[in-house]
């Protein structure tokens, strides 16, 4: 077995099979036009594993898993609250707050940290090149999980994102299922951003999702589109960090940044093509 093959084997099965929620959950995010969402939630879930490093919790051991889970919990709380009944004021600006006031108390906590740096370092870019096989293999039951729930209420959950008009007329609880969206979402973001940081949960989530919505309508499609821009960006940018000794993940958030660039250009042509 080669060197190059034991070292990119999980990193490489991490960025294949748990990216495939992500991309689910991103094209209801895009839907609902609340793109810094999962940005906030990441941070939040980031912020409650500062604190726990700072109690002196390993990065791996469940103290450090608990505490980013709480904080995430409390952050959907925070987004069922705030969703808008009017427009007066739009819930992306709330999101946006949350965001900054997490980034900054995520800051604070870690200068009090003798290697807050690096820890900081870690929860934005991750360390998906050191992932573990265990954490792989837990984090995808759990995806699997949160889909299978999904899967079984996907009516409310299909209705609240893409028909919420309709989910009003039939009497959907949008409080209820809103909160569980959030808090399922926020499971889904805590685990990804304990192996690949903030920034490489962003991407997985949004980019994909908007190329799809720019080459298909039906979600089936979408879907399908998503899951083939993340896995391709991820073995362009796991080769390149290998090949050129880069980051891991910011590899793979460029790769993400460039899929989307060529959609872009190739919508674009298309389009030209038409008229």
């Amino acid at each position: 077995m080669s060197e190059a093959f034991q070292i990119m084997l999980w990193p490489f099965l991490a960025c294949l099979l748990l990216p495939g929620i992500l991309v689910y959950l991103g094209l209801h995010i895009v839907r609902r036009e609340i793109i810094f969402v999962d940005l906030a939630l990441a941070q939040v879930a980031a912020m409650g594993i500062c604190l726990a490093i700072l109690l002196g919790h390993d990065a791996h051991a469940w103290q450090t898993t608990a505490w980013s889970a709480a904080f995430t919990l409390v952050g959907a709380g925070v987004l069922t609250l705030t969703r808008p009944s009017g427009r007066r004021v739009p819930q992306e600006a709330l999101i946006g707050i949350v965001y900054v006031v997490a980034a900054a108390a995520s800051f604070l906590l870690l200068s009090r940290s003798p290697e807050g740096n690096e820890e900081l370092r870690r929860t934005l870019v991750g360390e998906i090149l050191l992932v573990r096989p265990d954490e792989v293999l837990r984090t995808f039951a759990l995806f699997v999980a949160v889909g299978a729930v999904h899967f079984v209420f996907r009516r409310p959950f299909l209705l609240l994102s893409f028909n919420p008009d309709r989910g009003r007329s039939e009497g959907l609880r949008l409080w209820f299922w809103d909160f569980l969206f959030y808090a399922l979402f926020g499971v889904v973001v805590t685990s990804f951003v304990r192996m690949g940081g903030v920034f490489l949960a962003f991407s997985f989530l949004i980019i994909p999702a908007v190329c799809a919505n720019l080459f298909a309508k039906s979600l089936r499609t979408q879907l399908a589109v998503g899951w083939a821009v993340a896995t391709l960006s991820s073995i362009v940018g796991l080769v390149a960090s290998y090949r050129l000794d880069l980051p891991t993940g910011a590899a793979v958030v460029c790769a993400l940044g460039l899929s989307l660039l060529l959609t872009g250009i190739g919508r674009g042509i298309g389009f030209m093509i038409k008229r």
